[in-house]
């Protein structure tokens, strides 16, 4: 399983340091900037793949945004002179975007847990994402009973779909906790 995030409010170890997360959920326009998204998951450079959140609709849908840099570290093997982002990569922004989603929504009661990933299913990649563009992942949630959660992405280049799945997760308490 892969941790997708933290919750988003208490204290968080981030690289052997307590840091103090905000107690509030997203700004009241419904949207999240980079360091709203740092203080509701854990990820970091370079494995922090959305840049900010432009929609969200608390327990409904949110829309994150990838800028896809020719400076990004994947692109060095994939592939060189070629460089196109790898799929597996769109489908962990995807889980981003539904783990700040996933916090949001839960508010005080995600401090000290964490989203795994339990299955992805229908993956389909309809097009190469490449230096330059801009993902839009339009994450919406299809259903969560007790602890797992269910959810459908798209992600979007200028409005065209590039990929989209539909994977579930699992929000558990930290080990260690």
């Amino acid at each position: 399983m892969d941790a997708m995030t933290h919750g988003n409010t208490g204290t968080t170890e981030t690289s052997g340091t307590i840091a103090k997360q905000l107690p509030e959920a997203a700004d009241s326009s419904g949207t999240a900037d980079i360091a709203r998204i740092m203080q509701a998951i854990p990820h970091r450079y370079p494995f922090l793949l959305i840049d900010r959140v432009v929609e969200l609709v608390a327990n409904v849908s949110a829309v994150g945004v990838k800028n896809v840099s020719v400076n990004e570290a994947f692109f060095q093997g994939h592939f060189p002179g070629h460089p196109v982002m790898p799929g597996v990569l769109i489908i962990e922004s995807m889980a981003q975007t539904a783990a700040v989603l996933v916090v949001e929504t839960l508010g005080p009661d995600a401090a000290g847990k964490l989203v795994y990933f339990m299955s992805v299913e229908g993956a389909k990649f309809r097009r190469p994402v490449v230096p330059g563009d801009q993902v839009r992942v339009h994450v919406q949630k299809q259903r969560n009973r007790g602890n797992v959660w269910k959810f459908h992405a798209v992600a979007r280049v200028d409005g065209v779909a590039v990929a989209e799945a539909t994977y579930s997760a699992m929000i558990m308490d930290q080990r260690g906790s």
